[in-house]
């Protein structure tokens, strides 16, 4: 919000309100109850000058004892600062009204009672609202520092999967190289759109559900191309995404390790990826092939992925997401769903 031409915050605006508020009560409560009282009305038109003199009582107060002198030299500190602002005050504001007040006028309010209790009623006002206002800010910053520690870890996460994909791929492009095949430079273009994506699009926070599928459909065609018919490769994707919005590389890394596992010593192996897009849901499974190596040791790197994307879930999509992996003698399966953010 702009007021003349300046940015205000929501606190700043809260905290102008109350002000406004507070003072106008303060101020105009007084004048407003003694309109039919002649000489009540003229004490409190003759007294604002006071009345106003507890606004910096109220602010030194709230904005610089409790959150300075309380916070970094706790409570007996602030107790004695208090005091001291208190009594100077209260003598202050004494000294003022005699200055000010015709006598005729001030003679009734003369006593300790009107010296010292609109000091004490301001002062407990503006402990009560320093204190709540210190929590807020406190909890406020810690709420800050969460999510800079979570932008800190999803952007590791994100790092993460651009050398571990990139690796992956130029695994396949080799390996057509080596063999001669003729499709090293077909499986190279599609590099090329998978790499254009991945530069350009997946670092967003989020992107649409179309381009990641079309993502997905681009990985597994490659794949298709490097295995040709050694590989029974299935896909369905049921719906068609509209507007939807998600994280992106959620499903690839899934993808990426049932090829890296499903292939190689399986006998006969399938690679089967399921997708099913609903205007709030989205419903994901690949599953492949273990065959008789399925206890066989894994490198390091095989579960980055896996570990990867279960963690941004967690992240993203907290109570918004299922995700279950399982094995058996035949089969490894991943099976994820996720509420959709249109």
């Amino acid at each position: 919000m702009k007021i003349l031409g300046a940015k205000i915050s929501s606190d700043q605006l809260f905290k102008l309100v109350f002000h406004l508020v507070l003072w106008s009560v303060w101020v105009g409560l007084p004048i407003v109850s003694n309109a039919d009282n002649e000489r009540g009305y003229r004490f409190a038109i003759a007294v604002i000058p006071v009345a106003l003199t507890n606004i910096p009582l109220f602010l030194l107060n709230s904005d610089w004892l409790v959150p300075k002198v309380f916070r970094h030299r706790g409570m007996t500190t602030y107790l004695f600062s208090l005091l001291g602002l208190v009594v100077f005050f209260a003598i202050f504001q004494n000294f003022l009204k005699e200055w000010i007040i015709p006598y005729q006028l001030m003679h009734r309010h003369n006593n300790i009672f009107w010296a010292v209790v609109p000091v004490l009623f301001v002062t407990a006002i503006s402990t009560g609202y320093g204190f709540i206002s210190l929590l807020l800010q406190q909890e406020k910053t810690r709420q800050q520092e969460h999510e800079e520690r979570l932008k800190s870890e999803l952007s590791f996460l994100r790092s993460q999967i651009s050398p571990h994909f990139i690796f992956n791929v130029l695994n396949s492009i080799v390996y057509l190289i080596r063999s001669k095949s003729s499709q090293a430079e077909s499986v190279t273009i599609k590099l090329s759109e998978l790499m254009r994506y991945l530069l350009y699009e997946s670092g967003d926070a989020q992107v649409s559900l179309s381009k990641e599928v079309e993502y997905l459909k681009n990985y597994v065609e490659l794949q298709k191309i490097r295995f040709e018919e050694d590989v029974q490769i299935r896909m369905n994707v049921e719906g068609s995404p509209s507007s939807q919005l998600i994280e992106p590389m959620l499903m690839i890394p899934f993808v990426e390790n049932a090829f890296k596992h499903g292939v190689g010593l399986i006998v006969q192996p399938i690679i089967d990826i399921q997708l099913i897009i609903e205007e709030k849901l989205l419903t994901f499974s690949v599953k492949n092939k273990t065959g008789d190596n399925a206890s066989e040791d894994r490198d390091n790197a095989s579960g980055i992925g896996l570990r990867n994307v279960q963690r941004r879930l967690e992240l993203l999509y907290p109570n918004k997401h299922e995700l279950n992996i399982g094995r058996n003698e035949e089969w490894f399966e991943v099976k994820m769903s996720i509420e959709l953010h249109a």
